[in-house]
C-alpha cells in the first residue's frame, strides 16, 4: 500500500502530512494533492500555515521561523502531486506553488526545474511508484502550470540503491536524477521569441526576450556596466543597479505579453511584484571553460546558483542567432535534430545542459533540453496548523474521514 498517511486530528489541532524535500539547489515540500483541499482560497490558507508566510497583509523581513519556508525564493516551493494512467503508463501530475517570505500571495504560474528532480524520489518513497528491477528507471511528469511535459531518469543500482551524483552548490553525493524537458518552447507565451525578435534594445540595453520552459529575459552584463561573475550579495545589494533591472524586467515582460492566471495581460505593476515571471538574468564571457557566465534571478531576489528551467532557456538561446546569448556563445544549429552541449558558469560553479535542437535556416526548433540534479527527502511528518481557519478545519476532516 502506498505511504500516503492523512491528515489527523491530534491534541486539538489538526496536522497534515508532507514530505520535505530537496530538488536541484531549491526545497520545498511535496504534497499528495487528493489531501488538500480543492477550493483555492483553502488550499492557499494551507500553504501559508506550513512555510510560516502571513495569513494576511505583508511581513517585511520575515523569517519563517513558523513554518517550513527557508527565507528565499529557492526554499518556497510546495508541490501537489498525484499519479493519472496513460496509455503508455502511469505519469506524475505536478502543480506548483510559489510563495515569499513577506507576503501571503501564492503565484501559481511557473514550474521549478530544480524542484521537479524531487518528484520522482518523493513518488518512490510514498511507493506510489515502484522501481522494476535495476538500471534506468523513468517517469513521465506532466506540469500544470506551464503545460510542460518532462521525463525523470533515475538509476537504481545491482545492489538496489539509486545511483548517486554530486552537482553544484550542494554537498555530498546524493541521489541522482536525469530530467528531459520536451518541446519546452512556448512554455507561458506560445512562442520560442515571445517578442518576434531575438534582440531588443530598451533604454539603451541590449536584451532577449526567449520562452523556453520559462520566460526570460538576458541581458548583457557589460550594457549594465556589470561583468557576470560580481558574487550575487554585491548585485542585491546594488539598490541602483537592482531598480534599472526591475525597470528591464517590466518593459520586457509587457512587451513580451505575459499574462495572468485568468488569461488577462500582466499590468506593469503586476511585473513589477511578479515573484515568477519573467525571469531575469546578466551574462557575460565564461572565466573557465564553460559557454558563457550568468548571474540569475527569479526576478525580485538573486539565485545563489541558476534554476536548471533558466538554464535550458539560456542553453537554447545560444542556438538562436542574434541573441546576446548567442553572441556571447554562439551555437550553430543544423537542419537534422542534434545534441548541443551549454556549460554556463554561475555562483555554484557549472551547470551543465544539452539542447536538442535543429533549424530551418530561418527558424530554430528546440525539440527537448536536459540536465541532471540530485534530490533528497529531507524529512517526512506532520505539521500541525496553529490557527487554522473553520472552513480550512472542516475541510480536512472530510478528507480524513474517507476510506484509505
Amino acid at each position: 500500500m502506498p505511504l500516503l498517511p492523512r491528515p489527523q486530528f491530534r491534541h486539538h489541532t489538526w496536522e497534515f502530512p508532507v514530505h520535505h524535500m530537496r530538488g536541484g539547489t531549491s526545497t520545498g515540500l511535496v504534497i499528495w494533492a487528493p489531501l488538500a483541499p480543492s477550493e483555492e482560497a483553502l488550499r492557499e490558507e494551507l500553504l501559508r500555515h506550513l512555510m510560516g508566510v502571513p495569513l494576511e497583509g505583508e511581513w517585511p523581513g520575515n523569517r519563517q521561523i513558523t513554518g517550513l519556508g527557508r527565507g528565499s525564493a529557492t526554499s518556497n516551493k510546495v508541490f501537489f502531486a498525484e499519479m493519472e494512467t496513460t496509455p503508455s503508463g502511469p505519469r506524475l501530475v505536478s502543480t506548483l506553488a510559489q510563495l515569499a517570505a513577506d507576503h501571503g500571495r501564492v503565484d501559481w504560474s511557473v514550474n521549478c526545474g530544480n524542484m521537479s528532480s524531487a518528484l520522482q524520489l518523493w513518488a518512490l518513497d510514498t511507493e506510489l511508484l515502484q522501481a522494476t528491477g535495476t538500471g534506468p528507471q523513468t517517469l513521465d511528469i506532466r506540469n500544470t502550470n506551464t503545460g510542460v511535459l518532462t521525463t525523470s531518469r533515475m538509476v537504481v543500482s545491482p545492489d538496489g540503491t539509486l545511483a548517486t551524483a554530486e552537482i553544484p552548490g550542494v554537498m555530498g553525493q546524493h541521489p541522482a536524477v536525469d530530467l528531459f524537458l520536451h518541446a519546452p518552447s512556448g512554455a507561458k507565451t506560445g512562442r520560442l521569441l515571445p517578442t518576434g525578435q531575438a534582440m531588443e534594445v530598451i533604454e539603451g540595453v541590449r536584451l532577449s526576450c526567449v520562452d523556453v520552459a520559462v520566460p526570460m529575459v538576458i541581458i548583457s552584463a557589460s550594457d549594465l556596466g556589470k561583468t557576470a561573475h560580481e558574487p550575487m550579495s554585491d548585485l542585491t545589494r546594488d539598490a541602483g543597479f537592482m531598480q534599472r533591472l526591475q525597470q528591464l524586467w517590466v518593459a520586457a515582460g509587457l512587451r513580451m505579453g505575459l499574462r495572468r492566471k485568468d488569461g488577462s495581460l500582466m499590468s506593469a505593476e503586476d511585473l513589477a511584484r511578479s515573484e515568477t515571471v519573467p525571469k531575469v538574468c546578466i551574462v557575460g564571457p565564461a572565466q573557465g571553460n564553460a559557454d558563457l557566465a550568468v548571474r540569475y534571478f527569479t526576478p525580485q531576489t538573486g539565485h545563489p546558483s541558476l534554476a536548471v528551467s533558466g538554464g535550458c532557456c539560456l542553453a537554447s538561446a545560444t542556438l538562436i542567432p542574434g541573441s546576446v546569448a548567442h553572441q556571447l556563445a554562439p551555437k550553430s544549429a543544423s537542419a537534422d535534430l542534434r545534441e548541443y552541449a551549454v556549460d554556463i558558469e554561475n555562483p555554484a560553479g557549472v551547470l551543465s545542459t544539452t539542447v536538442v535542437a535543429a533549424t530551418d535556416g530561418h527558424e530554430v526548433t528546440i525539440a527537448s533540453a536536459a540536465y541532471q540534479r540530485s534530490a533528497q527527502v529531507l524529512m517526512r511528518g506532520y505539521v500541525p496548523l496553529q490557527g487554522a481557519s473553520h472552513r480550512l478545519q472542516q475541510a480536512l476532516a472530510a478528507v480524513a474521514s474517507q476510506a484509505s
